[in-house]
């Protein structure tokens, strides 16, 4: 099977060919921690660590490098507003998009390089910028000129003409207002570092690119990020790499947003759910199945009734791989995944489609559980396993279940007491023969959406 991609570039679904047989570089357009991440910071991580996992698993060596954007006008801002320094505001950002991450059970990149730390490699840019005539100097300041890159635009497909971009604050000295800024003059009392045309602070665009050509050369295999960067960050970075001599990305990726009411979330519009509160209230692991289940380019309308859906739905595959377990002890993930599953990620990482998979596999175990065939069950538990392993997903990992900072959350463990105190006074009805008050107990905790099932092991409660 030949994994296939969709390239934003080429509008259409291609082959997968990487530039190095049996290696795969990616770069992702990581955060800028002007504040604490909210869910719609966190999906593009989780659907790109998706992406990792099926790669390595595939028997890819996979290069990932997610930059931070440490430096920037918002930064600057709420550390004058605060009182504290521009890089203490970053800094405490940073760690908390880290911990959304790691609680979300994603990979540590390869290579997970700030701005701050790449200002010479962006001055040797700019000055070959300006040496081959794609960039110039004005009060400070360095601008890429976009009408001397013949394919600028390609990417978002606009006609530059037709292209509105208003000079941004402080940008003084454009010959064109449509030319960006690759460096920006330093103001009083701002963050500055020294160049030859004088002290200031990056442009948003010109770090990554940098960054990419520092840790994956001139060409590298897939650019990822956000379906809201293709226009001007993505376009931007394509324009100054190439007029700078690279190849740059082979393929582009993106992913849609995470909506609330049908628009975008972000904390300029008021309308962002922060990963902590969430913590709060869903499992991690339930979070991660919400986030990463629907296909990567596909809109997430955000809505407590759909992460109850999502827990709903997760529950079932949990309560499965428990019941295996009651049923046959400790099953191991299987060695490789079923064909469906497999044909489904290689097409675009069709992970609905894989996760109907994963359902029909748990549907199959339920059948064969009720049966009493051991045998079935285990393998199918094991299959089960392996597919959520790839997802990122499995309960039983030892991510998910062990370790500070991984255990499952601490309101699981409370409402679990609960419910086993309630199923006691269930049992001792029984016990009693008061069936009345026994069946009272369970349509009740059934009211709640729990359902009650009698093992031979006692009474057991999961969440539908």
């Amino acid at each position: 099977m030949t994994l296939r991609l969709y390239d934003t570039s080429a509008r259409q679904t291609r082959d997968f060919v990487p530039l190095r047989p049996g290696c795969v570089s990616l770069y992702l357009c990581g955060p800028t921690v002007q504040a604490v991440p909210h869910i719609g910071h966190v999906r593009s991580v989780v659907n790109f660590d998706v992406l990792c996992r099926w790669l390595a698993y595939r028997g890819y060596e996979v290069t990932y490098v997610r930059n931070v954007t440490d430096i920037d006008d918002k930064i600057i801002t709420k550390g004058a507003e605060q009182g504290r320094p521009w890089w203490a505001i970053g800094y405490e950002n940073e760690r908390a998009f880290n911990d959304a991450y790691e609680a979300l059970g994603c990979l540590r990149p390869t290579y997970e390089p700030r701005a701050t730390g790449h200002v010479p490699e962006m001055t040797a840019m700019m000055h070959e910028l300006i040496e081959r005539g794609h960039a110039y100097a004005a009060e400070g300041n360095v601008y890429f000129d976009v009408r001397s890159h013949p394919g600028y635009l390609e990417l978002s497909r606009q006609d530059l003409d037709h292209l509105l971009q208003p000079a941004g604050d402080g940008e003084s000295g454009k010959r064109d207002p449509r030319d960006f800024a690759l460096w920006k003059a330093a103001k009083s009392g701002e963050p500055s570092w020294d160049t030859p045309w004088g002290p200031g602070r990056p442009g948003w665009h010109l770090e990554c690119s940098a960054m990419a050509h520092k840790y994956l050369g001139r060409a590298f295999d897939i650019h990822g990020g956000g379906l809201d960067l293709v226009f001007p960050h993505h376009e931007n970075e394509i324009a100054q790499s190439r007029a700078f001599g690279d190849d740059f990305a082979a393929y582009w990726m993106h992913n849609a947003w995470v909506t609330l009411s049908g628009e975008k979330m972000s904390k300029s519009l008021g309308n962002s759910v922060l990963v902590t509160e969430m913590a709060k209230r869903w499992r991690p692991l339930v979070l991660r199945y919400y986030l990463g289940t629907p296909h990567y380019r596909s809109m997430i309308e955000y809505s407590e009734e759909a992460m109850a859906e999502a827990d709903a739905a997760f529950g079932r595959i949990e309560g499965f791989l428990q019941r295996a377990a009651e049923s046959c002890g400790p099953v191991a993930p299987a060695d490789g995944v079923p064909d469906d599953f497999a044909a489904a990620m290689d097409e675009d990482l069709g992970v609905p489609q894989a996760l109907a998979a994963v359902h029909t596999s748990v549907r199959q175990g339920n059948t064969a559980l009720a049966a009493g065939d051991k045998e079935s069950v285990a393998a199918l538990a094991g299959q089960v396993r392996a597919m959520l392993s790839v997802l990122g997903m499995d309960p039983l990992d030892e991510r998910w279940t062990a370790g500070p900072g991984q255990q499952r959350d601490e309101w699981h463990g409370v409402v679990d007491s609960l419910v086993r105190l309630v199923l006691a006074q269930r049992q001792a009805a029984r016990e009693r023969k008061d069936y009345g008050t026994a069946d009272a107990i369970r349509d009740e905790l059934q009211a709640t959406g729990l359902v009650i099932e009698d093992t031979p092991q006692g009474p057991r409660w999961e969440l539908r």
